[in-house]
């Protein structure tokens, strides 16, 4: 069985930096993709960013230059560093992972944290 446990989110001052993480624990050989996506309230879930087994990243136009993410095999982690926050990056943040598992692929979901960028 494959669990991911998101943390680092919080209250952020608007202009403030955030780390996320996302970190894969079971019976797993490695991580094939992470995807983080946001769901603001009233809103629907939408891409944040991606990257790839290869290490290939992609962003969303709004995140752009602002978000990076990165990942650290070793640990089976995946990071969502979060610079210039604006009020508008307020939402739930959630992790989705292709893990390759002695069964196979399989897609999990972290449980969400919230990231509210306030004065």
């Amino acid at each position: 069985q494959v669990q991911l446990v998101e943390s680092g989110g919080g209250l952020v001052q608007p202009g403030g930096s955030l780390r996320l993480s996302c970190a894969a624990s079971g019976s797993i050989f490695g991580i094939f993709g992470t995807t983080w996506y946001r769901q603001a309230p009233g809103k629907q879930r939408e891409l944040v960013a991606s990257i790839t087994n290869a290490g290939t990243t992609n962003y969303a136009d709004s995140v752009k230059g602002r978000f990076t993410i990165s990942k650290e095999d070793a640990k089976n982690t995946v990071y969502l560093q979060m610079y210039n926050l604006k009020p508008e990056d307020t939402a739930v943040y959630y992790c989705n992972m292709e893990v390759t598992t002695p069964r196979g692929n399989y897609y999990s979901w972290g449980q969400g944290t919230q990231v509210t960028v306030s004065s």
